[in-house]
């Protein structure tokens, strides 16, 4: 058994030994390495372009309507062929507007002979006041038969050339080259003056319209090549030229009407389909983008996260430019061969340490290994059993 000098002994024994044991402080465990995703920046070429919908258009539309009034005698067209400007397409009573036109000239003629016998009667009447036989009175009044039967004389040629219109306008022509999109008479119908005859439309070439966004309006020019598809030919783009750029902005929807003509020679394309249209603006070369998932937005603007051959972190502002499918181009803020992180931005600070990772959180060393012991093992070597693992 113990005695109480010994007890005295084991615990001063002990207090010894904390007291060692508490001055041995444990060392700083220092930077923890949080875990990201890397990737390096890639240097392309872009082609910029703006984008748009849009609808096809006739270049030219007309509803042809009746300028005179009668029955249809003769209809030479039908819906859906095809006529040459100036070609007939119907006729209006043209014989009745023939008689018309002949009783017009006959009037025409009288008139005439009228003008004509009243200044022979006018140069008599002043012959006989120079000779003091007739009175000034006789004379006024044979003035005024002229001046009546001039005024006769150009009513007469004025209903010739109406009933001469008449005539013309009997026989309604095509005023353009193009297609009967839809017959709205019949021969033997009677017609009144503006009403539908015809609808007709061209369709080589065609119009695409579309409208670009406000801030695209400045880099929008004539003959600018325009890319166009359509439903119906989801394979094929049809090249066409801006043709048409609205003077003014619209003030409801901010943006810009443009139409560009397309060339339609088998006629496949037809008004009222939906379009889309592309526009070539420019091709940068070395271009720098990242993926998307790499630009975070911040208060100061868009930022991304590149990180030095030391693995520390840096924050960077940049300016992003055109999305590229799940890429963004940089404008400014990187350059070639740098890195930026792509996933595990949370917490991160400028100058933090990381650690490079796979997508899948292996370690990107553990590939790395694996890579440079490959030509070993294929020599007969075997390759250290942590890369195997």
């Amino acid at each position: 058994m113990l005695g109480l000098s010994s007890w005295r002994w084991i615990a001063a024994s002990a207090l010894v030994v904390v007291a060692l044991a508490c001055s041995e402080a444990p060392e700083p465990l220092g930077d923890i390495a949080r875990p990201v995703v890397v990737r390096e920046v890639e240097i392309v070429t872009l082609d910029e372009q703006i984008e748009a919908t849009g609808e096809l258009l006739a270049k030219e539309s007309a509803t042809l309507a009746s300028e005179v009034p009668g029955r249809i005698t003769e209809l030479q067209v039908d819906e859906g062929d095809e006529v040459e400007e100036g070609s007939l397409l119907l006729s209006i009573d043209p014989q009745k507007r023939e008689l018309e036109l002949a009783d017009a000239r006959a009037r025409l003629t009288e008139a005439v002979a009228n003008l004509e016998e009243g200044q022979r009667e006018l140069v008599r009447r002043q012959q006989l006041f120079d000779r003091n036989i007739a009175s000034s009175q006789a004379l006024d009044k044979a003035k005024t038969a002229v001046s009546l039967a001039r005024s006769r004389k150009q009513a007469a040629e004025a209903r010739v050339g109406v009933a001469a219109r008449a005539v013309e306008d009997s026989q309604v022509r095509a005023p353009f080259s193009g297609l009967i999109a839809s017959r709205e008479v019949s021969r033997g119908e009677y017609v009144q003056v503006g009403q539908a005859l015809f609808d007709l439309v061209a369709l080589d070439p065609i119009e695409v319209e579309f409208s670009v966004a406000e801030r695209d309006s400045a880099r929008v020019r004539i003959g600018m090549e325009v890319a166009v598809r359509v439903s119906p030919y989801p394979d094929e783009v049809f090249r066409g030229k801006v043709s048409v750029i609205s003077p003014r902005i619209d003030r409801r929807t901010r943006t810009l009407r443009v139409k560009a003509r397309i060339s339609n020679g088998d006629g496949r394309l037809r008004p009222g389909l939906f379009a889309r249209a592309d526009l070539g603006v420019a091709t940068r070369e070395r271009a720098v983008v990242v993926p998307q998932e790499a630009v975070l937005l911040r208060a100061e603007g868009q930022i991304v996260y590149t990180v030095d051959p030391d693995n520390r972190v840096h924050r960077v502002v940049v300016e992003a430019g055109l999305h590229v499918g799940v890429r963004i181009e940089i404008v400014s803020g990187l350059s070639e061969g740098d890195s930026v992180v792509i996933r595990g931005h949370a917490a991160l600070s400028d100058g933090m340490l990381v650690s490079r990772r796979n997508p899948d959180g292996s370690d990107e060393r553990s590939e790395m290994n694996v890579a440079s012991d490959a030509p070993n093992m294929a020599a007969g070597g075997a390759a250290p059993s942590k890369a195997l693992r």
